[in-house]
Protein backbone atom coordinates (compact mmCIF):
# COMPACT_ATOMS: atom_id res chain seq x y z
CA UNK A 1 0.00 0.00 0.00
CA UNK A 2 1.56 3.21 -0.77
CA UNK A 3 2.21 5.83 1.75
CA UNK A 4 -0.80 8.71 0.02
CA UNK A 5 -2.80 5.52 0.70
CA UNK A 6 -2.12 5.26 4.59
CA UNK A 7 -2.21 8.37 4.48
CA UNK A 8 -6.04 9.23 2.73
CA UNK A 9 -6.96 5.76 5.33
CA UNK A 10 -5.88 7.33 8.22
CA UNK A 11 -8.03 10.48 7.47
CA UNK A 12 -10.81 8.96 6.54
CA UNK A 13 -10.87 6.82 9.63
CA UNK A 14 -10.67 9.89 11.66
CA UNK A 15 -13.79 11.27 9.54
CA UNK A 16 -15.43 8.18 9.73
CA UNK A 17 -15.93 8.05 13.51
CA UNK A 18 -16.89 11.67 13.54
CA UNK A 19 -19.50 10.68 11.06
CA UNK A 20 -20.88 7.61 12.22
CA UNK A 21 -20.81 8.67 15.97
CA UNK A 22 -22.77 12.09 15.15
CA UNK A 23 -24.44 12.45 11.60
CA UNK A 24 -26.06 9.41 10.78
CA UNK A 25 -29.51 8.69 12.97
CA UNK A 26 -30.25 5.08 11.82
CA UNK A 27 -31.83 3.57 15.22
CA UNK A 28 -30.25 0.48 13.52
CA UNK A 29 -26.80 1.35 14.14
CA UNK A 30 -25.36 0.44 18.10
CA UNK A 31 -21.91 1.44 19.48
CA UNK A 32 -19.47 1.46 16.07
CA UNK A 33 -15.84 1.55 16.71
CA UNK A 34 -13.93 2.14 13.18
CA UNK A 35 -10.55 -0.04 13.67
CA UNK A 36 -9.14 0.60 10.29
CA UNK A 37 -9.54 1.91 6.73
CA UNK A 38 -7.49 -0.02 4.64
CA UNK A 39 -7.69 1.90 0.63
CA UNK A 40 -6.44 0.38 -2.47
CA UNK A 41 -2.88 2.13 -3.92
CA UNK A 42 -5.37 3.56 -6.64
CA UNK A 43 -7.51 5.56 -4.11
CA UNK A 44 -10.80 4.13 -5.94
CA UNK A 45 -11.74 1.52 -3.01
CA UNK A 46 -12.14 1.59 0.92
CA UNK A 47 -12.83 -1.04 3.48
CA UNK A 48 -13.83 0.24 6.40
CA UNK A 49 -13.23 -2.36 9.22
CA UNK A 50 -15.83 -2.20 12.32
CA UNK A 51 -16.03 -3.71 15.77
CA UNK A 52 -19.92 -3.50 17.10
CA UNK A 53 -20.71 -3.50 20.91
CA UNK A 54 -23.27 -6.27 21.09
CA UNK A 55 -24.91 -9.54 19.81
CA UNK A 56 -25.04 -11.11 16.50
CA UNK A 57 -28.17 -9.72 15.55
CA UNK A 58 -27.03 -6.12 16.48
CA UNK A 59 -23.72 -6.46 14.85
CA UNK A 60 -25.69 -7.26 11.64
CA UNK A 61 -28.33 -4.56 12.06
CA UNK A 62 -25.24 -2.26 12.51
CA UNK A 63 -23.54 -3.64 8.87
CA UNK A 64 -27.54 -3.16 7.38
CA UNK A 65 -27.87 0.49 8.38
CA UNK A 66 -24.34 1.12 7.51
CA UNK A 67 -25.00 -0.62 3.90
CA UNK A 68 -27.93 1.77 3.74
CA UNK A 69 -25.68 4.90 4.85
CA UNK A 70 -22.96 4.62 2.27
CA UNK A 71 -24.14 7.14 -0.07
CA UNK A 72 -24.52 9.32 2.89
CA UNK A 73 -21.23 8.37 4.30
CA UNK A 74 -19.40 8.37 0.72
CA UNK A 75 -21.17 12.19 0.18
CA UNK A 76 -19.65 13.33 3.67
CA UNK A 77 -16.07 11.75 3.43
CA UNK A 78 -15.80 13.71 -0.26
CA UNK A 79 -17.03 16.92 1.49
CA UNK A 80 -14.54 16.66 4.10
CA UNK A 81 -11.36 15.06 2.26
CA UNK A 82 -10.25 16.94 -0.63
CA UNK A 83 -9.57 13.65 -3.12
CA UNK A 84 -10.39 14.22 -6.99
CA UNK A 85 -12.50 10.66 -6.42
CA UNK A 86 -13.74 9.93 -3.46
CA UNK A 87 -13.64 6.11 -2.81
CA UNK A 88 -16.29 3.59 -2.78
CA UNK A 89 -16.54 2.44 0.83
CA UNK A 90 -17.48 -1.19 2.11
CA UNK A 91 -17.84 -1.92 5.62
CA UNK A 92 -16.78 -5.53 7.36
CA UNK A 93 -16.22 -6.68 11.09
CA UNK A 94 -12.91 -6.68 12.01
CA UNK A 95 -12.47 -9.92 13.11
CA UNK A 96 -8.73 -9.09 14.75
CA UNK A 97 -10.45 -7.81 18.38
CA UNK A 98 -13.05 -11.31 18.04
CA UNK A 99 -9.86 -13.64 17.43
CA UNK A 100 -7.27 -11.23 20.14
CA UNK A 101 -10.18 -11.89 22.94
CA UNK A 102 -10.21 -15.53 21.70
CA UNK A 103 -6.38 -16.38 22.42
CA UNK A 104 -6.28 -14.05 25.49
CA UNK A 105 -8.89 -16.15 27.34
CA UNK A 106 -7.19 -19.52 25.68
CA UNK A 107 -3.68 -18.20 27.54
CA UNK A 108 -5.70 -17.03 30.46
CA UNK A 109 -7.18 -20.79 31.02
CA UNK A 110 -3.70 -22.48 29.94
CA UNK A 111 -2.22 -20.48 33.15
CA UNK A 112 -4.91 -21.45 35.12
CA UNK A 113 -4.88 -24.98 34.52
CA UNK A 114 -1.37 -25.19 34.84
CA UNK A 115 0.67 -26.16 38.57
CA UNK A 116 1.45 -23.08 40.78
CA UNK A 117 4.77 -24.04 41.69
CA UNK A 118 7.31 -25.79 38.59
CA UNK A 119 9.61 -27.02 40.72
CA UNK A 120 7.45 -30.01 42.52
CA UNK A 121 7.11 -31.22 38.86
Amino acid sequence: MSHRANRVGEQMKKELSEIIGRKIKDPRIGFVTVTDVAVTGDLQQATIYISVLGDEEQKENTLKGLSKATGFIRSEIGQRIRLRKTPEISFEFDESVTYGNRIESLITQIHSEQPANKDEE
